[in-house]
């Protein structure tokens, strides 16, 4: 299984990375420590709803503890987009025939102890909205922001890939890469790929697990 270490790349390469060659990309100390004070704060001010408030949500994902999700506030929201304004993000969204339109979707998340996301590919979560368009969702981004974290505390990212070769009604997956949520990181991973957050050991206490998720998305005719 791949680590961090290994699939990791500078802020300095993302100019030159594609989504062609590396469908994952990891990269650390992108977002500054101000940069993540500053979303912490809009953190402070949001509406928060948790695992249990969000019925259809709990349908999906059962068993994954009570984690609690909120809406990025807009000054929030614009310096995050801004900072995401990336080649490789560009290039492969637009690599899909017939677009339409091209919409983002980010939340704040937060993890506290026996919390857990289980695997899923980011393609049959969510429910048809009457009179609005079905969405593809393209790249999936994840943000680190908490403080601190220790490797104790768990709330990795786990990548998978399919099993090559073997005859099975079931989804047989093997997995490719463990992603420490680094305070800092930014993991950017082509859909549909297979993927699950490790619970939040007992160990991590009162912290949390902060972080921004969501896709950029192409609508189609």
């Amino acid at each position: 299984m791949m680590t961090v270490l290994e699939s990791a790349i500078g802020v300095a390469e993302l100019p030159s990375v594609s989504f062609r060659d590396r469908p994952v990309i990891v990269v650390e100390n992108f977002w500054s420590a101000e940069e993540r004070r500053f979303f912490r704060e809009g953190m402070n001010k949001a509406a928060w709803k948790q695992l249990s408030d969000l019925e259809n949500v709990l349908q999906d994902f059962p068993n994954s503890g009570n984690w609690a999700k909120a809406e990025i506030g807009s000054a929030e929201g614009k310096h995050y987009l801004s900072r995401l304004q990336l080649p490789c993000i560009q290039e492969h969204v637009e690599s899909f025939p017939n677009i339409i339109g091209r919409h983002v979707g980010f939340s704040y998340y937060s993890y506290s102890s026996g919390d857990c996301l289980l695997t899923h590919d980011d393609t049959d979560q969510g429910r048809l909205t009457v009179g609005r368009p079905s969405l593809r969702r393209r790249i999936a981004v994840v943000s680190y922001l908490h403080e601190e974290w220790k490797p104790d505390w768990g709330g990795e990212l786990i990548i998978y890939a399919k099993r090559e070769d073997r005859s099975s009604d079931s989804v047989d997956l093997v997995p490719t890469q463990c992603i420490e949520p680094r305070p800092g990181t930014l993991v950017m991973f082509t859909v549909p790929r297979y993927h699950r957050i490790c619970r939040v050991d007992l160990t991590a206490g009162s912290h949390r697990r902060l972080s921004i998720a969501g896709w950029f998305m192409t609508e189609h005719a």
